[in-house]
């Protein structure tokens, strides 16, 4: 898998790192409830975001999603699939075969999915809020994508940044990722530095003094 050099900085960080660096800067992006639906790796990549709906009609149409996947030429996307209606399934394992032969890293469902175990054979990384046997098929429909959507009450963008692990989801607006980047470095380097020290035998309740956090931001607060 190929990582530009962004994508190889934020794949050294985790989610709780890149949540805080987001905190200090003020800015949105970490969210709950979008958690790996099997026992998958960390995911990070662009984000190709995809806006789902109810179905109206019975007329057929494209399955969901698919025109999105027969899209993708590079090997740097995630999707992130907003819209998913409660109980009801937007992915599977069809879509999973097809999006590992694109290259795709892995998806991010605001709602559920189905065949999970389809996706973790072919090893594909699913993020979302829970799994079911329900087919969106006559149920929801794709309305837009390429379009800023709502992820898990985050704005996300197309080519947003996104990493996924064992804690969760974190969308990164693209417009700053060197500054998260930066910051989260930062704070990997300090809170390294914190547990040395705990395991070294200093006082815990010193070494998580709140001044110990908030010298991390000092920088920030500098004028330029």
């Amino acid at each position: 898998m190929k990582l530009t050099p962004l994508l190889d900085r934020l794949a050294a960080l985790d989610t709780n790192t890149v949540s805080d660096a987001l905190d200090f800067l003020g800015l949105p992006g970490a969210t709950f409830g979008l958690r790996p639906l099997w026992d998958c790796p960390k995911i990070v990549g662009r984000a190709s975001t995809i806006q789902l709906g109810p179905k109206a009609d019975t007329k057929p149409t494209v399955h969901l999603i698919s025109p999105v996947i027969d899209a993708v030429t590079t090997d740097d996307r995630v999707l992130v699939i907003a819209g998913g209606a409660n109980g009801i399934s937007c992915w599977g394992d069809i879509l999973a075969n097809a999006a590992t032969v694109k290259r795709i890293r892995g998806s991010v469902i605001d709602g559920a999915s189905r065949d999970i175990e389809g996706s973790e054979a072919v090893g594909y990384p699913v993020y979302g809020r829970g799994v079911t046997m329900i087919s969106a098929r006559n149920r929801v429909i794709q309305i837009d994508a390429g379009c800023a959507v709502e992820v898990a009450g985050v704005t996300v963008h197309e080519d947003d940044y996104v990493i996924a692990d064992r804690c969760g989801t974190v969308f990164v607006p693209a417009a700053h990722i060197d500054a998260v980047l930066d910051l989260g470095e930062c704070i990997a380097r300090r809170q390294d530095g914190m547990v040395a020290a705990v395991r070294a035998g200093r006082s815990v309740a010193e070494v998580m003094h709140d001044t110990a956090f908030e010298a991390i931001a000092a920088p920030l607060n500098q004028p330029s």
